[in-house]
C-alpha cells in the first residue's frame, strides 16, 4: 500500500500553487513511494551506536602558513595598464550612477 497517496500530492502542490496534470501527480506519488521507503530503510539501520554525520569522509581545510613575500611594484603593474587613475585600474563604468 501507498504511503503517499495522489490525493496528499495534489493538496500539497495545490498549498504551495504548484499545478500538476494527474499524469504528474501520480508519477510524483511513485516517486516520494520510493523515496520515504529508502529513508525508512535508512531508519531501521540507524542505531545509538552510529553517531549522526553529514559527511561519510572527516573533511579537513588544507591550508598553507602564510609567508610575507616580495610582491609587484604598483607603479610598475600600472604602467602595463591600458589606463590607471589614483593608484588604481580605469575600467569604463558598467553600472548606473546609482
Amino acid at each position: 500500500m501507498p504511503r503517499i497517496s495522489t490525493d496528499e500530492v495534489a493538496r500539497v502542490a495545490g498549498l504551495a500553487h504548484i499545478a500538476l496534470t494527474p499524469e504528474e501527480i501520480e508519477r510524483f506519488a511513485g516517486e516520494l513511494d520510493v523515496i520515504a521507503d529508502s529513508v525508512a530503510k535508512v531508519a531501521e539501520v540507524a542505531t545509538d551506536e552510529i553517531p549522526a554525520t553529514s559527511h561519510p569522509i572527516p573533511l579537513t581545510n588544507v591550508l598553507r602558513d602564510d609567508v610575507v613575500a616580495q610582491t609587484l611594484d604598483r607603479d610598475e603593474v600600472l604602467s602595463q595598464a591600458p589606463a590607471a587613475q589614483d593608484g588604481m585600474f580605469l575600467v569604463p563604468q558598467i553600472l548606473g550612477e546609482e
